[in-house]
């Protein structure tokens, strides 16, 4: 491509800011607008005034990494291969114009923990869902539930055509509706958390009232103060304090010697912070998570138990109602389902890498290539690192490692075409070479 055809086709997006004079400028109705972005989740009945926010955002960025797939299973319900669907993509690259995977996967998990229940709405689909039960889901959206019915449910999810949310009635067997497994923890109105989020809304309240930069001061006068006239001059001595107070320097004031004066705004000793630390370490341990999960200092059997006690429960709630109502019983027969997967490499640390690579080749559980691409590293070229066998075995003379197939199993054959175990045991010791691990 020359030179000028580089120009000619070049693009630039302020070049439909700077049109020339004698063009005509041209309206363009781009549709309602926001200075906010108006899909977005936010907390409410005071979550977000609360420290509790970071505990939602913790536990729903930590589901959101994991990989959830349309996947195909044999017969033993082990996974074979990724589905070429729409919903697939949706879960793996992107659920809706506004929104990848992993962000819906997160502003799901934080409206659960919010609202306790939530509905996962197909907004695109191939087909018409009234008209059949066997369509593809080509995007979809988190929404709130405003309305129980017998069959259907009004939900509030936000409409990307017109820019705002709008509230419209689904059948329940369109949407997956997705309780919140911890709901009697988190969501109940006398549970832990929410015992927890008044505490700590009335220690802010008493910390924004102790600031609020008032005295609270009762002055006790040296008459007794009945009449109109003794008031007034009750008012009089108030007033002058007070401008003694702003219009010094230091806020220093006088008074009489036989006026007292009594603070009211004094620190007077509750057992507040002792309640919201004893509702804190509740709450943790009721939901499986300690401090050392949210400042990133927690060893790997820590992030083991909150794993298994908190981000799979919630992991399995959003696998199994998608599982229930986006896969007809016809894709389920044909071993069709939905799974999640998280990488058991992420918390090991790199001086353990070396010997878990040992250990995974050795036992033939993974190929060499397969554990490059866990630590970021390319493919090797060579053939054998795709191999799935013990690379402590080396062939002996006459003896090679042969691929029998498409499970790329490994054995050791001799010009006789006999296996391993048909070799005679000074052939493995001596001919076969085995060195130890």
């Amino acid at each position: 491509m020359g030179l000028l055809e580089k120009l000619k086709n070049a693009w630039n997006a302020f070049r439909q800011v700077e049109e020339p004079t004698y063009r005509a400028p041209t309206y363009i109705n781009y549709g309602y607008s926001s200075s906010s972005r108006p899909d977005r989740m936010y907390f409410t009945r005071g979550n977000d005034r609360s420290i509790i926010t970071a505990v939602y955002t913790r536990m729903a960025v930590d589901v959101a990494m994991l990989d959830f797939k349309h996947v195909k299973t044999d017969e033993e319900n082990r996974y074979l291969e990724d589905v070429k669907s729409g919903l697939n993509g949706c879960l793996t690259l992107e659920a809706n114009k506004d929104q990848t995977a992993r962000a819906f996967i997160q502003d799901a998990m934080q409206s659960l923990f919010d609202e306790g229940c939530i509905a996962l709405v197909p907004i695109d689909t191939d087909k018409n869902p009234d008209d059949t039960s066997s369509y593809d889901i080509l995007s979809m959206r988190v929404g709130k539930i405003t309305q129980w019915m017998p069959d259907h449910v009004r939900v509030e999810v936000y409409n990307d055509r017109k820019g705002f949310k709008q509230e419209i009635v689904m059948p329940k067997a369109d949407v997956a509706i997705i309780e919140n497994p911890l709901y009697s923890i988190m969501n109940a109105p006398n549970s832990t958390l929410q015992r927890l989020i008044r505490k700590l809304n009335l220690l802010d309240a008493i910390d924004e009232q102790s600031g609020s930069g008032k005295l609270d001061l009762i002055i006790q006068l040296p008459y007794i103060i009945k009449t109109d006239a003794r008031r007034q001059q009750a008012d009089k001595r108030r007033k002058d304090i007070e401008e003694q107070l702003n219009g010094s320097k230091y806020g220093i004031a006088y008074t009489d010697g036989t006026e007292k004066i009594t603070q009211l705004n004094r620190p007077v000793d509750n057992n507040l912070l002792n309640q919201i630390t004893y509702l804190t370490s509740m709450l943790y341990s009721q939901l499986g998570i300690d401090e050392t999960i949210l400042n990133g200092t927690a060893d790997p059997k820590t992030m083991l138990n909150y794993m298994n006690r908190t981000i799979k429960p919630l992991a399995l709630c959003l696998v199994d109602e998608m599982k229930r109502k986006f896969l007809t019983s016809t894709a389920r027969s044909q071993k069709q389902t939905i799974m999640y997967f998280s990488d058991p490499f992420a918390l090991v640390p790199v001086d353990q890498l070396a010997e878990l690579a040992d250990k995974f080749t050795r036992n033939e559980i993974i190929s060499p290539n397969e554990f490059r691409q866990k630590i970021g590293l390319k493919p090797a070229q060579d053939p054998a690192a795709d191999e799935l066998r013990n690379r402590n075995i080396n062939a002996g003379e006459g003896e090679q490692f042969a691929n029998t197939g498409e499970g790329q199993e490994q054995q050791v054959a001799n010009t006789n075409g006999n296996s391993v175990g048909d070799l005679p045991i000074s052939n493995l010791t001596n001919g076969g070479n085995i060195q130890n691990g």
